[in-house]
């Protein structure tokens, strides 16, 4: 009997972008095992070309690339409209790894690494960008809606572009007004790891405020709760003038 594939990986293509071709290699055969379609490229802008003829549902991205780093290649790739993004990035490169979260990455893993960890990465986005399997509620609070099942979310009636992770980050904070979560609470509810860099949810909560706060520079929605992590304050913001 055919082993079923999990539902992240049906007809999905993944775009693996690495300038060395062993790590290409080994990384393309994991994910074409796991059931992925694969595409490669070895350079910044065979990864933009192979991404304008197939658009990929998920990028694996080298950070260090020749002519055109990663961080550059994820710009403009945004640019086109949202795309997952999985960062590959030299191990203690930290401020490379918080760039790259930056400019909208939504992980990131570490060389030397495990195929099968990324195999694991893979899916977990995957997974969190496909439609709800059932109507869940569209979430309203402050001015902003989500609505998890069209994986769309607006702030006053102008929709948000938001990456994969600040889109899962921002429908947990609806969720959960008023309660405080530790940045481990959150890596674990909306990442889904029991581990990992901390200063992840921190770049996310920050780019996230970005978008969903009148002044970014002092939030009001989601507050810092100093020794603890984070709140959501649905009463911090009034609606605009002549809504209800």
């Amino acid at each position: 009997m055919e082993q079923q594939q999990p539902a992240a990986r049906a007809g999905a293509r993944v775009l693996v972008v690495d300038d060395d071709p062993t790590v290409a290699e080994i990384v393309s055969g994991y994910l074409d095992r796991a059931g992925y379609v694969v595409d490669r490229a070895g350079d910044g802008p065979g990864a933009l070309a192979r991404a304008a003829e197939h658009r990929p549902d998920l990028v694996v991205l080298d950070l260090m690339l020749p002519g055109m780093d990663g961080l550059e290649v994820c710009r403009r790739m945004r640019g086109q409209g949202p795309v997952p993004v999985i960062m590959l990035t030299a191990r203690g490169d930290e401020d490379d790894r918080i760039l790259g979260l930056e400019v909208g990455a939504d992980d990131y893993v570490t060389k030397p690494f495990s195929p099968r960890e990324l195999v694991l990465r893979v899916e977990s986005v995957l997974r969190r960008t496909r439609p709800a399997p059932s109507p869940a509620g569209v979430l309203r609070a402050a001015g902003l809606s989500v609505d998890p099942a069209a994986r769309r979310a607006h702030k006053n009636g102008a929709e948000l572009a938001l990456t994969v992770r600040e889109f899962d980050l921002l429908a947990f904070f609806l969720r959960s007004p008023g309660r405080a979560f530790a940045r481990e609470d959150l890596m674990r509810e909306v990442w889904g790891w029991d581990f990992g860099d901390l200063s992840t949810v921190t770049v996310h909560v920050r780019r996230l405020r970005g978008k969903i706060e009148d002044d970014p520079a002092r939030p009001r929605l989601i507050q810092t709760v100093w020794g603890v992590g984070y709140r959501f304050d649905a009463s911090a913001a009034a609606p605009p003038a002549g809504q209800e």
